[in-house]
């Protein structure tokens, strides 16, 4: 990095949760499980997939069951980084209006957003539950792998359970606190990125 470089603010480290007692207990468990679940979902799909093209240039043949394992971690990585970008406030915004309005005025609205938001992610949670149950009815399997395909799909609940409960909590740390809260660790605001060069 430059020497005029901004500082950039790593949130990397260990996740500290905002909310007091029980329920920051909640989040940092959720926030540790998620890491595990992003961090070996991405790790295992980079050495199946380097895997899956040494074999098929030293083999001459790749690997049957590599696709099926790569849809699988995808799954897993998509549903669970939903709830990791809602705890870190990297969620997509269209801010516009929200930046427009006093600070009582954001606040006010984050409480609805994050409230509805939340709303949102325990009905797709339930409807998602509801196509996993179609999926077993069915009884469809991996042809590769060989086990039944609605195991695969059994993040999609996890995760829209897992959001849900998220911007739940950043309901309530903003019903709570006197600043405005993306997350329930994350403030609203921006970061000067800009520097000389």
């Amino acid at each position: 990095m430059s020497e005029n470089s901004p500082d950039l603010e790593d949130d990397t480290g260990t996740y500290e949760s905002g909310l007091p007692g029980f329920l920051g207990t909640i989040d940092v468990f959720i926030s540790k499980v998620e890491a595990v679940m992003l961090a070996m979902g991405v790790i295992l799909m980079a050495v199946n997939t380097c895997v899956n093209v040494i074999a098929r240039f030293v083999f001459g043949e790749g690997l049957f069951f590599s696709g099926e394992i790569n849809r699988i971690l995808i799954i897993l990585i998509t549903f669970a980084g939903i709830g990791y970008a809602a705890r870190h406030g990297r969620h997509i915004r269209m801010s516009a209006i929200y930046d427009a309005l006093p600070v009582k005025g954001r606040k006010i609205l984050m409480i609805v957003i994050a409230l509805f938001t939340s709303v949102v992610m325990f009905f797709l949670c339930y409807h998602s539950y509801g196509y996993i149950e179609t999926l077993y009815g069915r009884g469809r399997i991996l042809p590769a792998l060989g086990f039944e395909i609605w195991w695969i799909y059994i993040w999609a609940p996890v995760g829209f359970a897992i959001t849900g409960i998220q911007y739940f909590l950043t309901a309530i740390k903003n019903l709570t606190s006197k600043d405005v809260y993306l997350s329930t660790g994350v403030v609203d605001g921006y970061a000067d990125t800009e520097s000389e060069v």
